[in-house]
């Protein structure tokens, strides 16, 4: 079975986003952060969006400015299967992406039981909560940023269940970003 693995930056209160949807506070330009990102954007895994979070990363990662300031990063990102979740686009037109417009659910579960490399959900905190209550994501790693947002958009609203995790791995970062990697128990 394919793992599911989640992948976000969050605010040491627990938000993805700020009471805006703003996630400008989460990206640092250092050595050490852009290695680690451009290490993460060299594998073969499969991309997982919703539609916020795809159309802000499909109007970034494609562009002159993107290649430019992370060749490596935008290189991984324009190159990987991508799949958005998404009732209202009509069309996905960012290379090598797949419009999923069926339940979520059912869809993950599927795309679980075949064949292939492992996916990854990239913000998107409406589907990161649906497949945790749903029980169908392996791993969370989480960025924790060294900043208090007070208000914003958490990736778990509406999961009523209580998920138990264990702590596999913890990496602190010299921009003040502690990594902290969780498995289903």
């Amino acid at each position: 079975m394919r793992r599911l693995i989640v992948f976000n930056q969050i605010s040491l209160d627990g938000y993805i986003a700020d009471a805006k949807g703003d996630m400008s506070w989460a990206h640092k330009d250092d050595p050490e952060w852009t290695a680690f990102s451009s290490e993460n954007a060299g594998g073969n895994g499969v991309l997982l969006f919703g539609r916020v979070t795809y159309d802000l990363m499909a109007g970034f990662w494609p562009t002159p400015a993107a290649l430019q300031s992370m060749p490596a990063v935008a290189e991984g990102m324009n190159r990987m299967q991508k799949v958005v979740f998404s009732r209202k686009m009509k069309k996905a037109t960012w290379q090598n992406t797949t419009l999923v417009k069926k339940d979520i659910v059912s869809a993950v579960t599927k795309m679980k039981s075949a064949r292939g490399p492992g996916m990854v959900i990239l913000g998107s905190g409406s589907i990161v909560s649906q497949l945790t209550e749903a029980g169908l994501i392996d791993e969370y790693q989480m960025i924790v940023n060294p900043i208090v947002l007070g208000k914003g958009k958490t990736m778990f609203e509406g999961v009523k269940k209580k998920v138990t995790l264990r702590l596999t791995r913890t990496r602190p970062f010299t921009n003040g970003n502690v990594g902290l990697w969780y498995d289903r128990v």
